[in-house]
């Protein structure tokens, strides 16, 4: 998988898919320099990254999203220490950490080692009486690009932490867990979507989430289709960019709609005729928030029922919306973004197209049949360089299975 990432950022053709051999491969490099360093012998574990099909800034407004996990993963290597302390070192930042599980850090370190820790304060919180651990992250996960490297650190720190010091929790109570990290200790209010697909992905298959109650659906995505990823190249901070904001304005909402409405306990429950009903008692840009996520809602259902009965271009013309509201009532699109969608619409064989994550950045998603996939990525990424002097990484992935062991 490492091979695979690094043809995949060099713009060469990827295999379609996890190949066995690259895998183990990383694992035995793994385990080589976890002995240099520490000199024992870990355990690997692994969690992917996640893409949404569709579903934006819906799941902390307790609707509905439709990720599926990614073959761009992040690994932990990890050994048992005799006392209480977690040593970790990351190979991409090649920084290490370390604090004691007895007592408080009174500084919480920023960046990746955040992650870490943040899960590993949250497990003490709640019970789980964590053993010393010595630690080796590797990411695979583009950083920044709105593909969930972030929870796939927490994930795959969090399942090993556990698995370490013997407990094993369920998948979507191991994302809560790590949602309470990204939220209480990192600073990003982000909603349950990125933590639960990468938890509990499944290998060809989109998660139809409803992110009230975490039940979820895994529904077959067709096999002559992948998911093209094209990387904007525009990083971005989600604790410092507008992300709160707009959770914010979406609460704002709320407030409004509830006064009229009772009933109301989320934008999941409001229907565009109710936020009609108060718009002139909204600002304008909290009534154009909910817009987005009433509407948005509504697609993820239809995208997901088109899906099941292969109605792709029903698919293709939800993506198409979802792209536009978030572009003009969500405004979280950039002109980077809009360019990969408007490039990606023009090529033959593409079944839809639109940003995904957060936005502000970060990357689009594309359902692509296999055969159109390499002119696909030459015609988008030339287009691109051409217009904004930089050339997009493109990702050809395939859905994978949520956090494991791997041996």
């Amino acid at each position: 998988m490492a091979a695979e990432a690094r043809r995949a950022r060099q713009g060469m053709p990827c295999p379609y898919g996890m190949d066995v051999r690259e895998s183990m491969n990383t694992v035995g490099e793994l385990k080589s320099r976890f002995r240099a360093k520490y000199g024992e012998e870990p355990v690997v574990y692994r969690a992917p990254g996640r893409v949404n099909l569709i579903g934006e800034h819906t799941d902390y407004n307790d609707g509905f999203v439709f990720p599926a996990a990614i073959d761009l993963f992040t690994y932990v290597a990890i050994a048992p220490r005799t006392d209480r302390v977690i040593r970790v070192h990351s190979e991409n930042f090649g920084e290490d950490l370390d604090f004691a599980l007895d007592g408080t850090p009174e500084n919480v370190p920023a960046g990746w080692a955040r992650y870490v820790l943040g899960v590993a304060l949250i497990l003490e919180r709640q019970g789980h009486a964590l053993k010393g651990a010595n630690l080796l992250i590797r990411g695979e996960v583009p950083i920044g690009a709105g593909v969930s490297s972030s929870a796939a650190v927490e994930v795959a720190a969090g399942y090993s932490l556990l698995a370490n010091s013997g407990f094993r929790l369920e998948g979507r109570t191991l994302a809560r867990i790590c949602q309470r990290a990204e939220n209480e200790v990192v600073g990003t209010r982000s909603g349950i979507m990125d933590q639960l697909a990468s938890a509990c992905g499944v290998a060809g298959r989109a998660l139809l989430v409803d992110c009230r109650s975490l039940e979820f659906r895994a529904l077959p995505l067709p096999a002559g289709i992948r998911l093209v990823i094209c990387n904007t190249m525009v990083k971005r901070e989600l604790a410092a960019s507008a992300y709160n904001t707009r959770r914010a304005e979406c609460e704002e909402g709320v407030r409004v709609l509830v006064q009229r409405y009772p009933e109301i306990r989320a934008l999941r429950d409001a229907t565009m005729e109710q936020l009609e009903s108060c718009r002139v008692e909204m600002p304008g840009n909290v009534f154009r928030r909910c817009r987005h996520v009433i509407s948005e809602n509504a697609r993820v259902l239809e995208a997901a029922q088109a899906l099941e009965q292969g109605r792709l271009s029903d698919l293709r013309r939800a993506m198409a919306e979802s792209h536009r509201s978030l572009r003009d009532d969500y405004e979280v699109s950039c002109a980077e973004l809009d360019l990969l969608v408007e490039r990606a619409n023009r090529e033959p064989g593409v079944h839809g197209a639109r940003m995904t994550g957060a936005g502000f950045g970060g990357c689009t998603i594309n359902l692509v049949e296999a055969e159109a996939v390499q002119a696909f990525r030459d015609h988008v990424a030339s287009g691109y360089e051409q217009r904004m002097r930089v050339k997009p990484d493109i990702y050809v992935c395939s859905a994978a299975d949520g956090v494991k062991q791997i041996d």
